[in-house]
């Protein structure tokens, strides 16, 4: 059943083989739907965010998102470049981690991993908030079921995701390529009108003009919020893997399209809503109002209204697709590094990494119920979460410059220098000015390098204790000593005592009798040596319920025995398979604790004897 159900859900197995396969891979059309979508989403809220801090002292301050959104362009623009060079450099994909890593220091590089890890879950939980507030918008009486449906959200594109790359990636084109052609096509009828003198300049105020109220610190706050745009540039640098070959100049290429992209969106939502003079009203997005204004009240204008707000609430729902692709392949590097648990380097039947993608799911999932769904308090930490590794990988390719071309290098890291300077500016703001909001990110931060270094650690522990040497002592041991465990003499008592036979010289049959089984017990031993009269039978009692204790300290005590005579020591576990898996949890409980119990000696081994039921 759960085989079926997972073929449905997840799709058939594929071949190992076909991993390499480009059949399998992204071509840049696809690459763009599944890994921009963060990026590109960000256009819903980003522009919105800047109108929002200026217009907390004045209307007439909107001016002054066109000198903010100029910026915003030129630190996208050094991104680009500096992402491109990753991509070049580091075609095993890994983003800011390998950069920060191999540059800076393991420690930094872990800073940036645990960073870009958190805001993978953030963009999730941010996204698929976001979608859902659209969808609640259009059909109030959802409302209520706000936080159900990002759940709901989530699970839809874990299984899209479980299901394959390619699949994925498919569904995805039609509502990235529907918003990106929506948003393009108003942006470009907006100047249209303009230039034919059918959108009138409403501006609050003209370029230049003193607004009482405007200070430094309220530009800077503007700037970083307006900065939010810019989160999920990064992701294609994590994902190069993914691509067709060639792998690298098919990444560079499409993070070159989707930051034209973004860029012409950015700069036109920004002066358009400028020119129409859009001051933000609760319960209706500026872009939404910027979307009225050039589409009209004609009963045309209203369907292409909707259709472009239909486009909005798509690509913010899909958006968390960028965390379900990058995410996966952060852990598997660093994973393959050894800072994270081995298992993120599996793939699953449809050669995607599931681990990485059920934790990113749950994580997210954690997210929605600890911050309720509210996108506002979950922005802040986002944006800090993307600009730390931002600036951390900025540095780290001004150092890959240094390494590669010595004295030489500042003109290769221009780029990279004005990136790091304008990144680093971010946090600095971000910590002065918002630290209430974003105070959880540093104890998450430092608890999850903790836990990368010490697994590390454990790895390395480990490697030293498994590797041969030479002068490896080698044990040559004399017998083994079989404990059987029974419990009731039957049919897998049967079986267990010709397997015990066959795999040690020395077979002990070892039941444990309290005090309301003690004329039970007596008739078990007696029964047992009915069967097995060559068989030593131990019965050990105790004044307890609890069998496992004396079972425990009873093997130990021939474990020691058995060690200075040089035998080894096998637990034989008895147990009964049942002929369908869901009736197993109604059997072997105790089996499997005392397993458990067990596994823990060194001087012991635990084994089990299963018997099949037919019926």
């Amino acid at each position: 059943m759960f085989a079926k159900l997972k073929g449905f859900f997840i799709g058939r197995p594929l071949k190992s083989g076909k991993e390499g396969e480009d059949g399998h891979l992204l071509t840049k059309m696809q690459a763009l739907a599944m890994l921009s979508s963060d990026a590109l989403s960000s256009i819903a809220y980003g522009p919105e965010q800047v109108v929002l801090v200026l217009t907390s002292v004045s209307v007439g301050a909107i001016w002054w998102s066109l000198p903010i959104g100029i910026v915003v362009l030129i630190l996208l623009a050094s991104l680009t470049i500096s992402y491109r060079q990753v991509i070049h450099a580091y075609p095993q994909g890994g983003g800011a981690y390998m950069v920060t890593t191999e540059n800076l220091s393991p420690t930094a590089g872990l800073i940036a991993g645990g960073s870009l890890l958190v805001d993978y879950m953030l963009t999730v939980a941010v996204s698929v908030a976001s979608g859902a507030d659209a969808i609640t918008s259009a059909i109030p009486v959802l409302h209520p079921y706000n936080l159900h449906i990002s759940i709901f959200l989530v699970l839809l594109l874990m299984l899209m995701n479980l299901r394959g790359l390619k699949e994925s990636a498919t569904s995805l084109m039609i509502p990235v390529y529907l918003f990106i052609v929506s948003t393009l096509l108003l942006i470009g009828f907006g100047f249209v009108q303009i230039l034919t003198g059918n959108l009138d300049y409403h501006a609050t105020a003209s370029i230049g003009s003193p607004i009482t109220g405007v200070s430094l610190i309220l530009l800077l706050r503007a700037f970083t919020s307006g900065s939010a745009s810019l989160t999920g540039v990064e992701a294609i640098s994590n994902s190069v893997p993914f691509f067709k070959k060639p792998k690298a100049h098919n990444a560079a290429a499409t993070l070159s399209i989707m930051a034209l992209i973004l860029g012409i969106m950015f700069a036109g939502i920004t002066f358009l809503n400028y020119w129409i003079g859009i001051v933000p009203v609760k319960g209706v997005t500026t872009l939404a109002q910027m979307a009225q204004a050039i589409l009209g009240s004609s009963p045309l204008g209203r369907i292409l209204f909707y259709v472009f707000q239909l486009s909005t609430a798509l690509i913010l729902a899909v958006a968390a697709n960028t965390g379900f692709s990058a995410f996966p392949m952060l852990s598997y590097n660093m994973a393959k590094n050894k800072y994270m648990p081995h298992m993120y380097m599996e793939k699953g039947d449809r050669l995607s990494y599931s681990n990485g993608i059920f934790t990113l799911a749950f994580g997210a999932i954690a997210l929605l119920f600890i911050f309720k769904g509210n996108t506002e308090r979950l922005i802040p930490l986002y944006t800090i979460g993307v600009f730390v590794p931002f600036a951390l990988s900025q540095t780290g390719m001004v150092v890959h410059w240094k390494k590669k071309y010595g004295n030489n290098f500042l003109k290769h890291s221009i780029a990279n220098i004005l990136g790091a300077i304008i990144c680093y500016g971010i946090v600095l703001i971000l910590l002065l000015f918002r630290l209430q909001d974003i105070w959880p990110f540093f104890p998450i931060i430092i608890v999850l390098t903790w836990l990368f270094l010490s697994i590390k650690q454990h790895y390395n522990r480990v490697a030293k204790q498994l590797r041969l040497h030479d002068h490896i002592e080698r044990q040559n041991y004399t017998g083994n000593t079989v404990i059987v465990l029974v419990g009731n003499v039957t049919r897998v008592s049967v079986g267990a005592m010709s397997y015990a036979r066959s795999i040690g010289d020395e077979v002990v049959a070892m039941h444990v009798s309290t005090a309301e089984t003690a004329e039970k017990d007596a008739e078990v031993a007696e029964e047992f040596a009915d069967y097995f009269p060559d068989i030593r039978f131990e019965t050990v009692t105790t004044s307890y319920r609890n069998i496992i204790s004396p079972t425990v300290q009873y093997v130990i005590k021939v474990a020691k025995r058995a060690k200075k005579e040089g035998r080894t020591v096998t637990v034989l576990v008895p147990q009964f398979i049942p002929k369908k898996r869901w009736q197993n949890v109604l059997h072997n409980q105790m089996s499997l604790k005392l397993k458990y119990y067990l596994k823990w000696y060194e001087d012991v081994v635990v084994a089990s004897y299963s018997y099949h039921l037919k019926e």
